[in-house]
This record gives C-alpha cells, sequence and structure tokens, in this order.
C-alpha cells in the first residue's frame, strides 16, 4: 500500500474513520433500511417489483438526477430490414408489427456508446458498449435497449445506481478509481461473468461494425393468438467479430480517440453499409419453470444447444446522421418503450429499468421528450396534454377518460395481445446475490476461450487489479479461484510479479 499515492488511497485512508459508525444505512429520510441489497418483489423468482417499493423508488429517481446521465457515442438513424422466416420452433409468436410479414421494413435508429466514459473519452477503452435499437413502428415505439454483451454484472436493479458510481469518478479525487471498482466487483460475485467478458478480448471491440448486440434481458412474445413464450434477441455482426489488444487499444487512445465513431461513419458514407443479422431465442412458459437456472437473471445466457439461434431479420444501417444533436443527443430510448405482441418478463433488471429511464429523459430532456422529432412515434392520441416544451398538444381534443366528445378508447386486440399472467409469492425483500455465480463463467473460461486468450484475460484483470487495496485483490483472486482454481493461481502469480505504481507520479 505505500507505494500508492494518495488520490488512490483516498478511500483506504478513510475506512478506519468511518468504520467507527455502525449505525445502519438510511433512507434519505432518515429511515433505517432492513435490506439495502434487494428490491421488494413478488416471489424470489424474478418480479414484478412493487410501487410501494419506496426505497428503490427514491434511490432511483435521485441517480436520475445526480448528473447528466449520459454516456458518449454516436447514433445512426436507418432502415432496419426485417425477414421474418417462419419456423415450426417459432410457435408463430409473431403478433408485433415488425414480425407482420416477409419482408417488412421498419425505419430504426441505432445509437452505440461506451459506458463509462464521458463525453469525449476515447472509444478504445475497456467497457461495454451500448446498442440501442428504436424501432418506429405503425403501433408506436419499440426501443430494445442492450448492450454488445449476452449478459449484465448485476441481477437487481436496487444495485444499479452504486454500480455506476464505482464505474465513473470518486466523488472526492474526481479520479477513475480501482479500488471502488474492484470493491463492489469483489463483494457481488454475481459480476464474476460480466467481468470476465469486460476483461476478455471481447471489452475492447474493434468499432462498432465488429461486435455483436443484445437484447440482454429475457422478454415475452405474444402471438395472435394470445399464446406467449419467453424470448432473448440477438443482433449478429455479418461484418464478423473482431476486438483490439490492450496495447493497440492504448496507442488508438491517443491518436484516434474517436476511432469507432469515425470508422462507423466513413464506412456508411461510402457505401459499405454495415449489418446484422437479428435472431431470437424461445422458451416456453413450461420450459422456464423446469429451467435449472433463473431465466430472467440476466447475469446468465441462455445455452444455445438447448434455446437455439432462430433468424428472423437483418438490420442495415445506411445513412448517418444529418445533425448530431437533434439526431444523437436527443434521442431517448426506454425499456419501457414496447409495442403489441412484446411485453416483459419477471427479470429484475428490466423491471427496474423500465421505471428508471423514462424517468432520466423527462429530468434530461423535459416532460415531453417524446414530442421531439428524433423520438416520437407515427401517431399519438393520448390524454397527455402541456408542460414544458409541448409541440404537439393534441388541439382541442379532451385531456381526460373517459368522455363523451370522442377522445381515443381501448384498443379492441388489448385482451389478447395481453394475457394476463399469474403472480405467487410473497413479497419481500430477496438478496439474490448468492446464487449461482460462478458455473456460466466457468463454462466462458474453459470452453469459449483458448488457451492464448486465457493468458491475455488475466494479464488485463492483473494490470486493473494491480492498482486496488491488497484485501480487496485477495477477494478477487479469491472469487475468480472459484470460477477455475488455476485462473485464481495465475491472477495471483501475476499480482505478486506486477510493478506497483509509484507514488505523487
Amino acid at each position: 500500500m505505500a507505494g500508492r499515492d494518495k488520490a488512490a488511497n483516498q478511500l483506504p485512508d478513510q475506512k478506519a474513520e468511518l468504520e467507527k459508525d455502525t449505525s445502519p444505512a438510511t433512507t434519505a429520510h432518515g429511515v433505517p433500511l432492513i435490506e439495502k441489497d434487494a428490491t421488494m418483489t413478488v416471489g424470489p423468482k424474478g418480479g414484478p417489483i412493487l410501487l410501494q417499493d419506496v426505497a428503490f423508488i427514491e434511490e432511483m429517481a435521485h441517480f436520475d438526477r445526480e448528473r447528466i446521465p449520459r454516456a458518449c457515442g454516436t447514433c445512426q438513424r436507418r432502415w432496419c430490414l426485417w425477414l421474418f422466416r417462419s419456423d415450426a420452433r417459432y410457435y408463430q409468436v409473431h403478433a408485433a408489427k415488425v414480425f407482420e410479414k416477409i419482408g417488412k421494413r421498419t425505419p430504426i435508429a441505432i445509437r452505440f456508446s461506451t459506458v463509462g466514459g464521458e463525453s469525449g473519452s476515447a472509444d478504445t477503452v475497456r467497457d461495454p458498449r451500448g446498442f440501442a435499437m428504436k424501432f418506429y413502428t405503425e403501433d408506436g415505439i419499440w426501443d430494445l435497449v442492450g448492450n454488445n454483451t449476452p449478459i449484465f454484472f448485476i441481477r437487481d436493479p436496487i444495485l444499479f445506481p452504486s454500480f455506476i458510481h464505482t464505474q465513473k469518478r470518486n466523488p472526492a479525487t474526481h479520479l477513475k478509481d480501482a479500488n471502488m471498482f474492484w470493491d463492489f466487483i469483489t463483494l457481488r460475485p454475481e459480476t464474476t461473468h460480466q467481468v470476465m467478458f469486460l476483461f476478455s478480448d471481447r471489452g475492447i471491440p474493434d468499432g462498432f461494425r465488429h461486435m455483436n448486440g443484445y437484447g440482454s434481458h429475457t422478454f415475452k412474445l405474444v402471438n395472435e393468438c394470445g399464446k406467449a413464450v419467453y424470448c432473448k434477441f440477438h443482433f449478429k455482426t455479418d461484418q464478423k467479430i473482431k476486438n483490439i489488444f490492450a496495447k493497440r487499444a492504448d496507442e488508438l487512445a491517443g491518436t484516434v480517440p474517436d476511432y469507432s465513431i469515425k470508422d462507423l461513419y466513413n464506412a456508411i458514407a461510402n457505401g459499405n453499409y454495415p449489418s446484422w443479422t437479428t435472431y431470437i431465442q424461445v422458451m416456453t412458459f413450461e420450459q422456464a419453470e423446469k429451467s435449472p437456472f433463473d431465466p430472467f437473471d440476466v447475469t446468465k445466457v441462455w445455452p444455445h444447444k438447448d434455446y437455439p439461434l432462430i433468424q428472423v431479420g437483418k438490420l442495415v444501417l445506411d445513412r448517418n446522421p444529418a445533425n448530431y444533436f437533434a439526431e444523437v443527443e436527443q434521442i431517448a430510448f426506454s425499456p419501457a418503450h414496447m409495442i403489441p405482441g412484446i411485453e416483459p418478463s419477471p427479470d429484475r433488471m428490466l423491471l427496474g429499468r423500465i421505471f428508471s429511464y423514462g424517468d432520466t429523459h423527462r429530468h434530461r430532456l423535459g416532460a415531453n421528450y417524446l414530442q421531439l422529432p428524433v423520438n416520437c412515434p407515427y401517431k399519438v392520441r393520448s390524454y397527455l396534454r402541456d408542460g414544458p416544451q409541448a409541440i404537439n398538444n393534441q388541439g382541442g381534443a379532451p385531456n381526460y377518460h373517459p368522455n363523451s366528445f370522442g377522445g381515443p378508447t381501448n384498443d379492441p386486440r388489448a385482451k389478447v395481445l395481453s394475457p394476463p399472467f399469474h403472480v405467487s409469492g410473497e413479497a419481500k425483500r430477496y438478496d439474490v446475490g448468492k446464487e449461482d455465480n460462478f458455473s456460466q463463467a466457468t463454462v466462458f473460461y474453459q470452453r469459449t476461450l483458448n488457451e492464448e486468450e486465457r493468458q491475455r484475460l488475466v494479464s488485463n484483470i492483473v494490470g486493473s487489479l494491480t492498482n486496488a487495496a491488497d484485501f480487496i485483490q485477495k477477494r478477487a483472486v479469491e472469487n475468480f479461484s472459484k470460477v477455475d482454481a488455476s485462473l485464481g493461481k495465475r491472477i495471483a502469480e501475476g499480482l505478486r510479479t506486477q510493478i506497483r505504481p509509484q507514488a505523487n507520479l
């Protein structure tokens, strides 16, 4: 610890003083929290999350307003060509307009981004990439807001503000802090699977064109007869996956920091239109009940051998934005924006995001952010009026329901396309942090990566972890040893031989 400078050692230096106060965590209005690390759900498997969970609503609403919550990135508004292919395994779940017929074209906007960095930070940092899609359908806006990995770090949204804080800057030093990142990661071992993706070669994709996209969460698809199945969305790059090794990524960060944005813009401008083939995985309700793992846990993948990929379409990007501010800075995605035929599952993280994203946009862009051209659907008939920046107040139409003057009412398809679902279980805060956190990470390490990729994974982890406090390093080695004993051993050996940072540099 002596070799670290004061800024890097800010949290360890505070530790002894902070530990003197043993009082429990509280809400902002001072009420002690019985359980800090879990939302209130109905039953332990999935959700729904209850609106009466005041602590969760307060945590997210405050987080949404801490600062301008925006990562750097780029957006391309395009046409998406959906080529729906009927498949017996698909159970004909295609009531959503984008799946209406073979060859159906739906306009879209896509926004690629980094996550941890501010606007202007380098494109080649080791970081998850956002892969957000907005579909402009005849039934309204569908936003599929995912990443370039099929999983995520945590499975309960109450932890999301804390996790993002560890990705950002230390509030005392205003510096990125390895102690913050690795402390949280090692205390919540459900992060292990995603952390191994992040520190593998996949953690630095070679531009946005050479990475996959995933809806990540589990959704429900409902067909025209009201039958529902669970599904996951996958977008496989047709340009093939390419990654950048750490040394080259550091060089590009200093010479071409906007590497990914420039690469994508030039490819489209030159007519080399990037595309992604679209697939789904399907799981019946009966299969979900018998699944050996929680199918709604976003830290897990669905094995392809059990739930094979089914091709349903293609995304093609063929135009760059005409105005970056109008089409990128003002675009607003929300997982809550679903169309008839697509519904949420009991995925805790998805349910938390359904509230948080819209709340953020109303803070960042205003109550009428959905009236901005890049966000607005083809047609709106609602009872929402007024507020800041009201562009379309729908004339003299009534602003209440029910009414006797011709205002809109229920969609007759609602009873079929929004079928009831059963909810059972005690409402309480279930901390799901101790569920199976390592088995799929073991498969990733032992079967997905080859030996050279394992070596780079170890090197990348050691390079970052060496900046954390000794006790955090020890806890990390213990967690990675549960993935594979040799992985933990190799990381421990790497830390012993790593040159420590010098003080006061």
